[in-house]
C-alpha cells in the first residue's frame, strides 16, 4: 500500500482546517477538496487490488510532489511550509527507490530490506519533523501574536495619550478662561461691595445727623457760655484796674484764664466729633492706625443713642459702658472698626426700642458697650468688645443666616441686609478678628468683636 495517498489526505485535511482555506483561500478550497477525494479514490483502488500497485505508487508521489510545489510557491499558503521540510526526505527516498526497481530488480529484491528500512525512517523522520516543526510553529505564531497584540496596544495606547494630552491642553485652556472670568468677576464683587460699605456708611451717616448735632451742640453751649462769662469778667477787670484794686484783678484773670481751659477743651471735643463723622464718611483706606478702641465705643454709643431719640423723641433708654482701662491702642482701620461699632449699637437700641413698644410693665431698655483685654498663654494678646441689650433677642430659626448678605429681620425698607456681613467680613477678613453672637429669645442679645492687638 502507497503511503503517499495517506500523506497527502492528512496534509490537505490538515490545510483546510488549520489555514481555514474555504474562508480565506476560497480559490484553491475546492482543488484541495478535488485532490482530498481523488487521494481517498486510488488509496481505495490500491488497497481492494494489486494489478495498479507501481504506477498507482508513481501516481502518488506525483500528486504529493505537486502538492509540495504548491505550498512552497504560493504565499497563501507560508504558514503551512514547514510541511515540505517535514514530506520531501520521504519523497526523495521512495522516489530513488522505485528509480532502482525500474533499472535493476534484482538489485531492488537484493536491498529490499534496507530500502524498507531507509523508507519507515524517512516516514518517521517526517512524522517527527512535521510535529516538532508545527510546535515551533505554533509557538511562534502565538509570538507573533502577541507581538502584535503589544503593537495594536501600544498604537491604541498612543491614541488615547495623544487624545489625553488633546483633552488635558482643551480643559487647561476652559480652566484658565474659567480663571480669568473669576478674577474678573472677583474684581467686580470687590468693587460692588466697597461701593456697598460706603454706601451703608453714607446711610448710616445720614441716621446719625441728629445724633451728630447733639454732641455738638453741647461743647458749642458751653463755648458760647464761657465766651458770655469771659465777656463780662473781662468788663469787671477793666473797672478793678481804673480803681486800682489789681489783686481782684489778678483773680479775675485767673477765672477767665480757666475759662478759656474750657472753651478749649470744648473745642476740641466738636473738632474730634467733626473729623470723626467724616472719617467715616470717607472710603476706608484699609491702612491701620493706633486708635484708643474704648473712646471710639464710647463715642458711637452716644452719636446712635441721639440719633435714634432725635427720630423718636418719645424713645428713652439707658446706656452703660463697663470700658478697661488697661487697654492701650490697638492697630485697626479707625473707618472700618467704626462702622462696626456704629451697626451693632444701631441695631442693639432698635431691638430694644421694639420691645419697648410691646409696653411691657417694669421694662426698661438698656444698652451695655464694655471691652475687656485678654490675656492667656495659648492666644496672643487681644481686646474684646461687647454690645449687649436686653430686647428681642435673635430667633434660634434665623442665627445662622444672621451674617449672610442681604439677610434682615427688620421690616421692609428699614434694613439692606448688609449691615451684618459687611461687619463679619470687615472683623474676620479686614483684621483677622472673630464676630459672633449670643442669644436668648425674648431676653436679649450680645454681640461679641474678637480683635488682635497688633
Amino acid at each position: 500500500m502507497s503511503t503517499e495517498f495517506i500523506i497527502i489526505i492528512l496534509v490537505v485535511i490538515y490545510l483546510r482546517r488549520a489555514l481555514k482555506a474555504k474562508l480565506f483561500i476560497p480559490e484553491w478550497h475546492d482543488k484541495l477538496q478535488l485532490l482530498l477525494y481523488a487521494s481517498i479514490g486510488l488509496l481505495v483502488v490500491q488497497v481492494v487490488t494489486d494489478n495498479f500497485r507501481i504506477i498507482l505508487h508513481w501516481v502518488g508521489m506525483i500528486m504529493l510532489a505537486w502538492l509540495l510545489y504548491i505550498l512552497n510557491k504560493h504565499e497563501k499558503f507560508k504558514e503551512a511550509r514547514f510541511l515540505v521540510t517535514a514530506i520531501v526526505p520521504y519523497l526523495v527516498v521512495s522516489f530513488v527507490i522505485e528509480v532502482i526497481r525500474l533499472i535493476n530488480v534484482d538489485l531492488f529484491n537484493r536491498w529490499h530490506s534496507w530500502t524498507d528500512a531507509i523508507q519507515t525512517f524517512a516516514f518517521i523522520w517526517g512524522i517527527g519533523t512535521w510535529i516538532v516543526t508545527r510546535r515551533q510553529r505554533k509557538e511562534l505564531i502565538k509570538a507573533r501574536q502577541k507581538a502584535i497584540e503589544e503593537e495594536q496596544n501600544n498604537k491604541v495606547i498612543s491614541a488615547m495619550k495623544a487624545q489625553l494630552e488633546v483633552d488635558v491642553a482643551e480643559r487647561t485652556a476652559e480652566l484658565r478662561k474659567q480663571k480669568e472670568e473669576l478674577e474678573i468677576t472677583l474684581d467686580e464683587l470687590k468693587a460692588a461691595q466697597a461701593q456697598l460699605i460706603q454706601s451703608e456708611k453714607m446711610a448710616s451717616l445720614g441716621e446719625l445727623t441728629a445724633g451728630i448735632a447733639h454732641e455738638i451742640q453741647n461743647p458749642l453751649n458751653f463755648v458760647n457760655n464761657f465766651s458770655e462769662v469771659n465777656k463780662e469778667l473781662l468788663a469787671e477787670m477793666k473797672t478793678e484796674i481804673d480803681s486800682g484794686n489789681f489783686s481782684e484783678a489778678k483773680n479775675i484773670a485767673n477765672d477767665i484764664q480757666d475759662n478759656e481751659e474750657k472753651i478749649n477743651f470744648h473745642g476740641k471735643r466738636a473738632d474730634a466729633i467733626v473729623k470723626s463723622m467724616l472719617q467715616h464718611s470717607r472710603s476706608s483706606s484699609g491702612k491701620k492706625e493706633p486708635t484708643d478702641i474704648n473712646a471710639l465705643a464710647d463715642e458711637y454709643l452716644r452719636l446712635s443713642y441721639h440719633g435714634l431719640r432725635a427720630k423718636d423723641k418719645s424713645f428713652n433708654a439707658k446706656f452703660e459702658t463697663d470700658f478697661d482701662d488697661s487697654i492701650q491702642e490697638i492697630n485697626i482701620v479707625h473707618q472700618d472698626i467704626g462702622r462696626v461699632l456704629l451697626n451693632l449699637i444701631n441695631n442693639a437700641f432698635y431691638s430694644v426700642s421694639e420691645k419697648q413698644r410691646r409696653e411691657i410693665p417694669g421694662y426698661e431698655p438698656t444698652i451695655k458697650v464694655s471691652t475687656k483685654r485678654l490675656r492667656d498663654s495659648f492666644n496672643p494678646d487681644r481686646v474684646e468688645i461687647r454690645v449687649a441689650d436686653n430686647g428681642n433677642g435673635v430667633p434660634k430659626k434665623v442665627l445662622d443666616k444672621i451674617f449672610q448678605p442681604f439677610f434682615t429681620t427688620k421690616p421692609t425698607g428699614l434694613g439692606t441686609g448688609l449691615g451684618l456681613s459687611l461687619s463679619y467680613d470687615i472683623i474676620t477678613r479686614g483684621h483677622g478678628g472673630e464676630l459672633k453672637v449670643e442669644t436668648k429669645e425674648g431676653e436679649g442679645a450680645e454681640f461679641i468683636i474678637i480683635l488682635p492687638t497688633q
